[in-house]
Formats: structure tokens, C-alpha cells, sequence
């Protein structure tokens, strides 16, 4: 049997991206919350128009893998309302390794349901028709209808109840293609510019290069450059992952937002260390919050950058100390990350935020010895000792860091690991980084019984 750590190391990460497509009320959401096993929903306000943006990370069969839904949004319209949906798959159809087609067998095959298949007919992505909805084994036998639809077996599941939910996660493990030989060889940094639309990302890539690699524009496009791009310069070496890609401005028809978020998710996956672009003029908004969410779940390291800091007026350091603690307290509970002023048009600083990404990046690899562990941290639990729950007293005995892992991983050995909660979890994390120089990069905190 492996231990603990292998299957820490070996888990494998598949950095595949799913996408839920379907016309409104068939269930996405529903399905969304049951495959993640959440309820998290990402609002962001967009000209007037409230739109919901779900995306997370399913794990099934020692396997990970990120799920979008295409989400909902107001309408004035039938004509504004197909277009909107044609929109979304166009973009889940370029962007995602698998789609899942959902369709509603309570109400049966209806004519959006057929627009959106003619469209996924043509792609040429492993598409997954889901028939939602059936509860009961009577309804399975109403779903024949969509084999008229021409995308093969509709697999029969109710995502409210969770049936055959299992059987679709098996489905769409079988679909990725995706390959070990498609990362880079070399063993080099990784490192992704991400940020909300506007933020800088190209104009920060081309300041980096030297050169126009990224057409820069106002909008969103469709055809992208490789997601890797060798930087060699000044001493460094390692890949940017660019989030931006090249632009063809004709082609481009798609949602930024959600464009955006899909964008993000591939580079945040493909690399160890982001650098979160915030736009001075704006301040931090829900959309960073969001992107800073995607970076958390995947476990990758962190650089802020405030970029366009040429274009504010009054530079003093209070207000500089002001902006750091406004991002620090948004970004809450993680506050121990480096945050940099820069301007990519001035070239102010680029260099600095490179150096900054290198850091954390070998931080992630930082290894303390498990004699300096218990010496340092033991008297500081034992001055601040686990709650007692129910009478019973919590005693940790023994620390550790858990070898070849991705991020710094610690193990806490107790005897009642049970009782131990979240916010003691953040004490013992707070301890250590106050011990040791872990800026920027999360750490894992494990509770074990001896």
C-alpha cells in the first residue's frame, strides 16, 4: 500500500478543463454543485447585466479535473437569448477538453436544444450527452428521443438526487486525451500572468519580451499562441504562461468575462507560481477575487502585481501602505504573499515582479528539518493548546514535513485529530510562517492521529 506522501505525489493532476453547455433550467447549475460538491457561485456585475460564473475543481477516481458551468443570465429576447447560448459553446468548444451536453428529459427535445447540438455536431471535442432529470426508470425511456439529436447515447442521470452521477464521472475520465509529453520537459519555473480583462497581462508580456508577441486590444480573442514562452534573459530562466495569447480581431464574439474565467483556469493549472495583475486605476474588484479563488484551489504560489502604477498621481507611502493592506485584508485569510508596484508601459519594476515569482517558486520547495519543527513549534502549542471538546484534552506530540510534495505539507500527530477546527489550523499555519520565510506560496496542514 502507498504511503500517505506517494499518494500525495502520484496524485495526478489532470489540468483538463470540463465544460457544462445546455439551453437555460435543464440543470447546469444543479449538476455543477454536485459533481464539485459545493454551492459556490461567483456573481459578477457586467453592464447592468447579472451573470453567474461558476467554475471549480471535481475529483473522482484519484483524479482532478476543473468544471465550468456556462451559467445564466437576463434576456430581452428569444433572438438575444440564442445568441447568448451560441456564444458560450463557441467558447466552451475552443477552451474544453470535454463538453457535457446537458438536456432535460422532463420536458423532452426542444429547437434551442437542437441549435446547440448542430453546433457540437461539427466540433471536434469528445462531447458527453446528459439526460437530466431522470428520477425514476420511467423517464429513462423518454429519454430516446435525443438519439435524434446525432450525439450518441444519452447518459440517463438526476443531478438533484445524484444518480448516475457516478457512471457520467467515470464517462468523462475516459474522454481527456490529454498526455504527461504535452507539459514541458525542461524542469523549469512556470510561471502565469492572470488577471481580470484590461489589468495589463499582454502589454506586461510584450514589456517582458521586448517585443509585440500579444497583439494588445480592449477585447477578448479566439485564436492563441502556444500557452508556453521561453524567458531567458538577465540571469532567468523559465516559462510564461500567458493567459493572453494572440488576438484576431474579426474573430472575436465571445463573453469576456466568461472568457476570461476560462482562460485563467488553463494558465493557473499549467503553472507553479502566478502573478496576479490588479489595475491601480480600479483597486482590487470581485472579478481579482475571483481569479485569486481559482489560484487557491489549485494550490499555486502567489505575486501580486499593481500594474499601471505610472498612471497614479499621489505616490506617498501611506497610500502605498493603504493599497497593500486593502488587498491584503480582500484576500483574507491568506495575507503572506508579496505585492509590487509596477507600470508594464514604463517597464517600472517588471523585472522586480520576475524576480519576486522566482522566489516563491523555490520557497514551494522549501524543506525544514523535523527536529527544528517540534523544537520551535512544540512549546508554542503547548503555551497555546488545542480548545478542549467534551471534556477531553487535545495534545499534538509530534510534527513533520511530509516529503515530495507540491507545496509545503505538514503533519500534525495528535490524539484526538477529530476535534481539531479550521481556525486552529490557521494558528499552526500562522506559526510557522512566522518562523520560517513561506511568503507567497500555501501551505498544507494535516492533522493525524499517532
Amino acid at each position: 500500500m502507498p504511503t500517505f506522501a506517494q499518494i500525495l505525489e502520484n496524485k495526478q493532476i489532470m489540468g483538463n478543463l470540463v465544460a457544462i453547455v445546455g439551453r437555460p433550467n435543464v440543470g447546469k447549475s444543479t449538476l455543477f454543485n454536485r459533481l464539485t460538491e459545493s454551492r459556490q457561485a461567483i456573481v459578477d456585475d457586467t453592464a447592468g447585466t447579472t451573470r453567474d460564473r461558476q467554475y471549480g475543481k471535481v475529483e473522482w477516481g484519484g483524479q482532478e479535473f476543473s468544471l465550468v458551468d456556462t451559467g445564466g443570465w437576463v434576456v430581452n429576447s428569444d433572438d438575444v437569448f440564442e445568441s447568448e447560448i451560441n456564444k458560450q459553446v463557441s467558447i466552451a468548444l475552443e477552451e474544453a477538453e470535454v463538453i457535457l451536453f446537458l438536456v432535460d428529459v422532463m420536458n423532452g427535445l426542444t429547437d434551442l436544444d437542437m441549435g446547440v447540438a448542430n453546433m457540437l455536431r461539427r466540433s471536434k471535442k469528445p462531447v458527453i450527452l446528459v439526460s437530466n432529470k431522470a428520477d425514476n426508470f420511467n423517464l429513462h425511456y423518454q429519454a430516446a428521443e435525443f438519439y435524434a439529436l446525432g450525439l450518441g447515447d444519452p447518459v440517463n442521470i438526476s443531478a438533484i438526487n445524484g444518480s448516475g452521477t457516478g457512471d457520467l464521472l467515470d464517462l468523462i475520465l475516459t474522454k481527456f486525451t490529454k498526455k504527461a509529453e504535452d507539459e514541458p520537459l525542461e524542469e523549469i519555473p512556470r510561471i502565469a500572468i492572470v488577471g481580470r480583462p484590461n489589468a495589463g497581462k499582454s502589454s506586461f508580456v510584450n514589456a517582458l519580451m521586448d517585443e509585440e508577441r500579444n497583439i494588445v486590444t480592449d477585447i477578448a480573442g479566439t485564436t492563441r499562441d502556444s500557452i508556453y514562452t521561453r524567458f531567458d534573459k538577465f540571469g532567468m530562466d523559465f516559462y510564461l504562461v500567458d493567459t493572453a495569447g494572440i488576438r484576431k480581431k474579426g474573430k472575436v464574439i465571445e463573453d469576456l468575462e466568461y472568457y476570461s474565467v476560462i482562460r485563467s483556469i488553463k494558465a493557473i493549472e499549467n503553472s507553479d507560481v502566478c502573478v496576479l495583475m490588479i489595475d491601480a486605476t480600479k483597486g482590487i474588484e470581485s472579478q481579482d477575487m475571483n481569479i485569486f479563488s481559482l489560484i487557491q484551489k489549485n494550490r499555486k504560489g502567489l505575486v501580486v502585481c499593481v500594474n499601471k502604477w505610472d498612471l497614479v498621481e499621489n505616490k506617498e507611502q501611506i497610500v502605498i501602505k493603504t493599497f497593500e493592506n486593502a488587498i491584503r485584508e480582500r484576500l483574507a485569510p491568506f495575507t503572506d504573499f508579496p505585492i509590487i508596484f509596477a507600470s508594464a508601459v514604463t517597464k517600472q519594476r517588471i523585472l522586480k515582479v520576475l524576480e519576486l515569482a522566482k522566489e516563491v517558486y523555490g520557497r514551494r520547495k522549501t524543506k525544514i528539518p523535523t527536529h527544528k519543527l517540534n523544537e520551535v513549534l512544540l512549546p508554542i502549542i503547548e503555551r497555546t493548546p488545542p480548545p478542549a471538546n467534551k471534556g477531553k484534552y487535545i495534545k499534538i506530540k509530534y510534527i513533520t514535513q511530509l516529503p515530495h510534495t507540491q507545496v509545503p505539507t505538514f503533519v500534525f500527530f495528535c490524539n484526538l485529530p477529530q476535534w481539531i477546527k479550521d481556525p486552529y489550523k490557521r494558528f499552526l499555519e500562522n506559526r510557522i510562517r512566522d518562523n520560517w520565510d513561506l511568503s507567497g506560496t500555501p501551505i498544507n496542514i494535516i492533522i493525524r492521529e499517532k
